[in-house]
């Protein structure tokens, strides 16, 4: 049976994708297939880079349509796409192209706290100056609007009054580290 392969989409460090590389090292059915990236200095291409899994790194204008991009997806047979701090808008071509099949992860309980800008740090600090007692992850499909594609999966987690914006952070990184890949794997093989 031909594996279902992913390519994960990520900007920062990669501590996301590298959960990712670990969970489906020896999958007997998905396979991490790629890596690209926006930002050449990002932390994600090191971690791709121990785990053997090719990396690509485009600049902003190669984003804009998103065409060229589908060539070299469709290229590497590439079954669906992972967002795991990826910082573009994804375009319509791409969204179009892999329907119900690009997964993003939001650092908060969707609707609330989303939408331009509301990205990493920019969300905790957010949630708490809004006096939030409980925050979370939402897990969903991506469309052509920032945060607004169908959710898949959301998991919520209790904040204390004295907690800062970095602790909210933590908390929430611990539950995506904790759901995205399995989520995603369950998403994966409801379609094989």
């Amino acid at each position: 049976m031909t594996k279902k392969r992913l390519s994960i989409f990520a900007s920062g460090s990669g501590s996301n994708a590298e959960k990712f590389f670990e969970y489906f090292q020896n999958h007997p059915q998905i396979e991490i297939a790629s890596v690209f990236t926006n930002n050449k200095s990002a932390g994600v291409i090191e971690r791709a880079q121990r785990f053997n899994i090719k990396h690509h790194v485009y600049n902003r204008s190669f984003w804009q349509t998103g065409e060229t991009i589908v060539e070299v997806l469709e290229s590497e047979k590439i079954d669906f796409i992972v967002l795991a701090g990826f910082m573009l808008l994804i375009p319509k071509a791409l969204v179009a192209r892999f329907p119900n099949r690009i997964f993003n992860i939001h650092p908060a309980l969707l609707p609330k706290f989303g939408g331009q800008g509301m990205y990493g740090m920019n969300v905790h600090k957010a949630v708490k100056a809004a006096g939030e007692t409980e925050t979370g992850l939402t897990i969903h499909y991506v469309n052509e609007y920032y945060d607004e594609g169908a959710i898949i999966f959301q998991e919520s987690c209790t904040i204390n009054p004295t907690d800062s914006a970095e602790e909210i952070a933590a908390k929430v990184l611990r539950l995506e580290h904790k759901n995205y890949p399995k989520v995603v794997e369950q998403e994966v093989l409801k379609s094989i």
